[in-house]
Order: structure tokens, then C-alpha cells, then sequence
């Protein structure tokens, strides 16, 4: 973000969360346009929308409960701060009292100076709102002085605040109740005392000013542009609220009759009620949306998706849903873990992630593995450590699209201080950044002392065992590992006696070169592709993986690869809140 520019539209640079609700602390430098707040369950994603809402809440009748404060503990105060741009004219500048900026040096808000030598920096203005140890609000404006003046209301409004959450208050949003977007869109302040007097006659639209009629001409084109209902009206339409005008909602023509917005699918109410705040200044509200993929089939979310990406607002968003994240092109990806940590998502090996396995970002725990192979063996490894399929603890084996690769992407996602699981082979390469990883990640990162799955099973395999690794659980392919070790072997005999007569001391390398689709020395190149493709007769599958994985404990070479092993199993254990084991059981 360049704190240079000047601000086109509201934007909130720093959000500093201190004991509110399920977050004890939090500092976050959120991107302007999207932000994408992915993660597994109860992580404190929605408490950070809930934050900003709060903050930013357009209407001073929001209630506070002994629940918003962390551990419950009323004593000690919640806070939430927001270092946030504002454009000229935004509001910030007709209040009654004078608020002063403070200077934006890339980090934090900073006292202005008037240094002729140092570099200029962008204004900001520091908003606060504490709840109390009386269970009340304070809204506060902190000055570079350190003194504080009231944050009003018509302020806040000014900013602009979308919301959409749960239905109730999409369903808010579609009524003139005092806060909500339709109200804000109108700011016909007028229309409740005309609306008592004629309130029998039951003809709001007439009475609305003719700057409100504008605005819901306007929003009916908007409706109408992006096909939802239109031909809206404004009218007394039922319902609870504290006021006659939380009366009045939307309605829009379905055949000859006009029904209150509010009686249409939540999807439907999702889109209107944010078709509403595109209206408001312009589009350029901050705009918080939870779980983006609530009432929305697949292509509408993609739709919505789009739609948040293209405008100018920021906008912070929650989802559970692949569809919405691999159509997130253009948001700036952010992941919370089980820890509480806000770590963003970046780099072209994350991009493609996202677009191939969305359910990487969703999980409570994802594991990185490198290739399919070891993607089949971690899922049954954990499967028989955690005594459960991994999907209901929500845990989750993505696949790292080979070493390379496995690096760069546990390289980008340790990066923030997320907590990622990866299992990868030592081929020699790229030792210091290994190390760096593995320095963050800790034993949740496994890697062999030296090799790959297959050359360390067959390692520790006892010689009378190696027939039976060499047969198919199904014994679909033990013919064809047969041949391969024939093949490689230069006889035609290809009976396992006889490939064992004539391969001597040498079984096991032979069995690891041809699992691993070596290609010996001197082969012609017209060759070299049969003897790579082996490998896809031995393990290179997910369910290869799987076949060693259960071999690993049937041929008996768990004892021998224990202790490599079982950290990286008990770690991941701690991770869903799990004692550690002295031993799996085969």
C-alpha cells in the first residue's frame, strides 16, 4: 500500500484487536481491495469482521455483552483501533471539533513532524471504539497529541459500512430501520414525521424527497443491470422494528404483484442488499461480508466474487467455499490458523494452489506433501496415528506438485507464521531453505534423513519380506513390477526366483531404481521414456502411496522407521488437541 497516495476511498492500513471476544491480541495490515480471511472453524475470522462492523457501526444503538470480552473478564477492556485514509471530503473535516492526522510511515500512524529531511508521508486518523468495564461503547478519535474526542456517528456514516451476514441483517438492509443501508441510501431524515401524519394513506414513495426518489430510480437501474428483481417501490411493509419506518422495506414486481424484498431467497436478499450499499458514496463503502457463499449457488458466488473484486472498496471477506476462493483471483489471500495468526498468502505456487485445491485453505491443518505418492502414504499414516479419518478433524493432504515446488509453497505459506504441515523427500537440494522452513514449522515439517518413501522402506525391509512388498495388494501390478525388474535385469525369465537368482546382492537397488523410474546408464534415448514410466508400475500413485503406507506396518518396517516417523505424527496429534503416542500400532 503507498502511503504516499493520496486516498480515493476509505482505508483501513492497521487493525489492532485487544481482548475482544475470542481474539486477546491482534495487529493486521490489511491490503486495500479484497481481503480473503481464509481458515478452519472457531479461528476468530468472523470476530475480525465483527470488529470492524463495530467499529465502524453506523448507529450508536449496538449492544455490548459480558461475551465481547475476552475470557469474559468485563475488567479488563476490549479495544479495537483502525489507522485508517480517508478522501478529502469524507467527513472527516466537518466535524464541530478539529481531528488531526497523523503521518502513515508504511507501518503504523506516527506523530507528523515538520522535517524538511524527512520523507512525506500519507495522513491518517486513528479511530478507536473500547468497550468498557460497564459494558458500554466509547467511540473515540485519537489525536497525534495523545487526547481523544468523540467518534461520532455521522462520522462513521460518512466512512460508510456494508454489511452482510446472516439473513436478519440482510433482511435490515432491505428496510428503512435507522443504520441499516436503505436508510443511508434515502437520508431522507424527514420521512418518519410525514410518514405518522399519512401514515393511513399508506403512499411512502410520495412522500419521499425528490433527491430519494433519484436515488431509488437509481438503484432500480442498478437491479435491473444485474438482473435482480426490479420495478422497486418503497412501502409499509410489516414487520418488527423500533420505529414506523423500520415498517418500510424494498418491493419489486414478481408477475403483477409487489412483494416485499425481504420475502425473496437469501441469495437473492444478499445481492439486493449489496447492490443497495454499491449505490451508497458512490461504491466505495467498506464492506464486510460473511461467508460470501450463503445462499449462493457456485455461479453466483463467482459472480459475487467478481463483482467485490472489480470495485474500488475495500473489503474484508470470509468464505468456506471453494468456488469463492479459486474465484478470488484478485484478492489479496490471508490465513488464519488454529493459533489466532493472520499470515497472507502470496506467490505464484499459492496462486496455483488456490486454483487446483481450494480445500488446502479451508482446513484446520493442511499437509503438504510432495507428490501423489506421498499424498496416499500421509493420509493413511495420519488416518492410523490420529485413530480417524482426517476430514472430520478437519485436516487436510494437499498435494505440493513435487520438490521444487513443495518448497517454494511451504516457503510462502510459513511465511506470515501460519501453521502448515509439509512431508517431503531430501534430494540434496536446497539445504538452507529447508532449514529455514523447517526452523518455522517445526515437526510438523517431516523429511527423510536421506531419499524417498520407497528406497527408505526397502531399506529397512527384511530380506525375506521382499516378495511380498513387491506384490500388489491387489495384484494388479506385481506382473508388471515383475517385468520391470526383468527388463532392467536384460532376462527373459520373469518369476520372481529367477529375478532374484540373477540380480544377486543387488535386489533392493534394482527394486528402488525401478520404483523411482531411474534410467540406467547408457540407455538410448528412444528408451529412456519405458523405463521413467515404470515408476507408474510400483508406487507413483495416490493409492502407491496408500499400498506403502499399509505395507510400512504388515512387512513389518514400522519398528525400523519409528523414530523418524512418530514426531511428525505426534505433531500433528498436538495440532487437534491429542495426546502424543509412544508407538503406533500395527
Amino acid at each position: 500500500m503507498n502511503p504516499l497516495a493520496e486516498a480515493s476511498v476509505p482505508t483501513i492500513y492497521k487493525l489492532t484487536i485487544a481482548r475482544f471476544r475470542g481474539i486477546k491480541y491482534l495487529s493486521w495490515q490489511p491490503a486495500s481491495g479484497v481481503n480473503l480471511i481464509l481458515g478452519g472453524g472457531d479461528v476468530g475470522k468472523t470476530t475480525i469482521l465483527d470488529a470492524i462492523s463495530l467499529l465502524l457501526s453506523p448507529t450508536n444503538s449496538t449492544s455490548v455483552f459480558d461475551s465481547d470480552y475476552n475470557l469474559r473478564d468485563e475488567g479488563a477492556e476490549f479495544s479495537i483501533e483502525a489507522v485508517i485514509a480517508l478522501p478529502s471530503g469524507g467527513g472527516i473535516n466537518q466535524l464541530t471539533k478539529p481531528s488531526w492526522p497523523w503521518s502513515w510511515n508504511g507501518q503504523d500512524a506516527v506523530v507528523p513532524t515538520h522535517d524538511e529531511d524527512s520523507e512525506p508521508a500519507g495522513e491518517v486518523y486513528l479511530l478507536r471504539v473500547r468497550g468498557t468495564a460497564d459494558l458500554e461503547l466509547s467511540y473515540e478519535i485519537v489525536q497525534p497529541s495523545g487526547l481523544t474526542e468523540t467518534l461520532p456517528v455521522s462520522l462513521r456514516r460518512a466512512i460508510g459500512l456494508v454489511r452482510l451476514s446472516g439473513d436478519d441483517r440482510n433482511d435490515r438492509d432491505l428496510r428503512l430501520v435507522q443504520g441499516s443501508a436503505l436508510d443511508r441510501l434515502l437520508t431522507d431524515k424527514g420521512l418518519r414525521s410525514r410518514m405518522a401524519s399519512r401514515l393511513a394513506e399508506n403512499d411512502v414513495r410520495s412522500e419521499l424527497s425528490d433527491d430519494a426518489r433519484k436515488a431509488l430510480s437509481d438503484l432500480d437501474k442498478a437491479f435491473r443491470t444485474r438482473r435482480l428483481p426490479d420495478d422497486l417501490d418503497i412501502a409499509v411493509t410489516g414487520g418488527q422494528g423500533p420505529s414506523i419506518a423500520s415498517l418500510v422495506g424494498l418491493t419489486a414486481k414478481r408477475e403483477t404483484v409487489q412483494l416485499p424484498l425481504s420475502s425473496w431467497g437469501a441469495g437473492t436478499r444478499r445481492l439486493s442488499a449489496l447492490a443497495i450499499a454499491e449505490q451508497i458514496q458512490g461504491g466505495n463503502p467498506i464492506t464486510v461480508v460473511d461467508e460470501v457463499e450463503r445462499g449462493l449457488e457456485p455461479y453466483r458466488q463467482r459472480i459475487l466474487m467478481a463483482r467485490l473484486q472489480d470495485a474500488t472498496s475495500q473489503a474484508f471477506i470470509t468464505t468456506h467455499s471453494p468456488a469463492a476462493i479459486s474465484a478470488a483471483a484478485k484478492a489479496s489471500l490471508w490465513y488464519m490458523d488454529q493459533t489466532g495468526s493472520l499470515g497472507r498468502l502470496s506467490g505464484a505456487k499459492v496462486a496455483a494452489l488456490r486454483a487446483s485445491d481450494a480445500d488446502a485453505f479451508l482446513a484446520r491443518l493442511t499437509v503438504v506433501a510432495e507428490g501423489v505418492t506421498e499424498v496416499g502414504f500421509v493420509q493413511s499414516l495420519l488416518t492410523k496415528a490420529l485413530e480417524s479419518e482426517l476430514q472430520p478433524l478437519g485436516f487436510h493432504v494437499a498435494d505440493g506438485g513435487g520438490h521444487d515446488t513443495t518448497i517454494e509453497l511451504l516457503e510462502s505459506l510459513s511465511k506470515g507464521g501460519m501453521q502448515f504441515g509439509g512431508f517431503a523427500d531430501d534430494e540434496s537440494r536446497h539445504p538452507t531453505r529447508w532449514a529455514e522452513v523447517q526452523k518455522k514449522l517445526g515437526p510438523l515439517l517431516f523429511r527423510w534423513k536421506s531419499g524417498d518413501i520407497e528406497s527408505n522402506i526397502v531399506d529397512a525391509l527384511a530380506d525375506e519380506k521382499i516378495e511380498a512388498f513387491i506384490t500388489d495388494l491387489e495384484d494388479e501390478k506385481t506382473g508388471r513390477r515383475l517385468r520391470t525388474l526383468a527388463m532392467r535385469l536384460k532376462i527373459e525369465a520373469k518369476d520372481f526366483s529367477s529375478i532374484k537368482t540373477a540380480a544377486g546382492g543387488n535386489l533392493k537397488r534394482l527394486i528402488k531404481e525401478a520404483a523411482g523410474g531411474a534410467v540406467p546408464d547408457g540407455t538410448a534415448d528412444v528408451d529412456k521414456k519405458t523405463y521413467r514410466k515404470q515408476s507408474q508400475d510400483w508406487f507413483k500413485t495416490g493409492q502407491g502411496g496408500r499400498e506403502l503406507a499399509e505395507k510400512l506396518f504388515s512387512l513389518g518396517v514400522w519398528p525400523g522407521l519409528r523414530t523418524q516417523l512418530l514426531p511428525f505424527c505426534n505433531a500433528v496429534r498436538a495440532s487437534a488437541g491429542l495426546p502424543p503416542l509412544e508407538d503406533l500400532q500395527s
